[in-house]
């Protein structure tokens, strides 16, 4: 399949590769299929083809055939197309041991993300190599181009709601021939996702939360404006930095950690699993209230030995889930109610 990426001054030609309009009139009108929360992608319906754009590098996918050859590098790819129901079209991966759900094929191991094999890539008589964009671009997938490796840029992890990166299962829908099933499935994950939150608006009690592990002396805390800081807001959690609105993590010394979340009622994400590997990760962590009153979980239900996690995959698509496990851990539900959470015992 040729796999047509146009750079931004082409746009308005788009209709001359393919899509053929009858006059003028019809060759600058565009429908614009709009998203709700995602900012990274647009969906244009043009005449007779769909046009894809992607914000970051900006870039256009016209697609006269859904794409049935991919290559995925990132497990969040997975877990679209897993929910597309069309995991049978991945006939190569970047990362194997790094997929938690089962593919209905083997597909070929192109190594490592970071710098795939175009040898193999080229073998695999790709349609398409799903590729993230870190900064404004990737050499790697820019080398993949320049090889013949046909790339799409699917860009998620960029948005800063949980609602917005599962709104990309509408791109990937797209792609794939199955935008009427994913906008479909989309709504029921927003109709369930708002729901639970609602629920939570008025919580009687208010429970804190403190989040993440130490990184080398760095302690590094989602704020308000994050994925994470979106999902506890929604859950009804009391959190120190709801209200730190820049966007990215803040980083923190162990001390500073300490002294802001000691008496935290719960400690979700820890990177242990176990109570006593926590201890014996650093000692000072049996300072925390959340450690001494064994409320600290980790998002390893759903894990394999390898490194597979979906709560990195399934979970990416469905944050209702991840949102219903937060609001189960504040109101100290059973573990068995949890999707991708699990706490720690010793």
């Amino acid at each position: 399949m040729t796999n047509n990426k146009l750079p931004i001054v082409l746009l308005l030609l788009l209709s001359l590769i393919g899509c053929a309009p009858q006059s003028k009139q019809e060759q600058t009108e565009q429908k614009v299929l709009p998203n709700k929360y995602a900012t990274g992608f647009h969906i244009i319906n043009e005449d007779s083809c769909l046009v894809l754009e992607v914000m970051e590098p900006h870039l256009y996918y016209r697609l006269s055939k859904p794409y049935n050859r991919l290559a995925t590098s990132s497990t969040t790819q997975i877990g679209f197309l897993d929910a597309l129901g069309v995991l049978d079209r991945v006939v190569a991966v970047c990362n194997p041991e790094l997929i938690y759900t089962p593919l209905p094929k083997k597909p070929l191991d192109l190594g490592d993300s970071m710098k795939p094999s175009s040898e193999r890539a080229l073998q695999a008589q790709l349609d398409a190599l799903l590729v993230v964009s870190y900064g404004q671009n990737n050499p790697e997938a820019e080398r993949m181009e320049r090889l013949g490796v046909p790339t799409v840029y699917i860009n998620e992890w960029r948005e800063e709601s949980p609602l917005a990166r599962a709104e990309w299962v509408r791109f990937v829908g797209a792609l794939v021939g199955k935008l009427e099933q994913a906008d479909s499935l989309f709504q029921c994950i927003e109709e369930r996702y708002l729901a639970r939150s609602e629920q939570q608006s008025h919580r009687a009690q208010p429970v804190s939360v403190m989040l993440g592990n130490n990184f080398k002396g760095t302690w590094y805390v989602p704020s308000g404006n994050t994925y994470m800081g979106y999902l506890l807001h929604d859950a009804g959690a009391e959190y120190r930095y709801a209200g730190d609105l820049r966007g990215e993590s803040v980083p923190l010394t162990v001390e500073q950690v300490l002294q802001q979340f000691a008496d935290a009622d719960v400690w979700i994400g820890a990177s242990a699993n176990s109570l006593t590997q926590l201890v014996d990760m650093d000692e000072k962590h049996r300072w925390f209230k959340a450690y001494r009153n064994r409320r600290v979980y980790n998002w390893r239900k759903q894990y394999a030995p390898s490194g597979a996690n979906n709560f990195w995959e399934r979970g990416v698509v469905h944050p209702e889930e991840i949102l219903s496990d937060i609001v189960a851990i504040l109101d100290g539900a059973p573990d068995s109610t949890l999707h991708y959470a699990s706490r720690l015992y010793e």
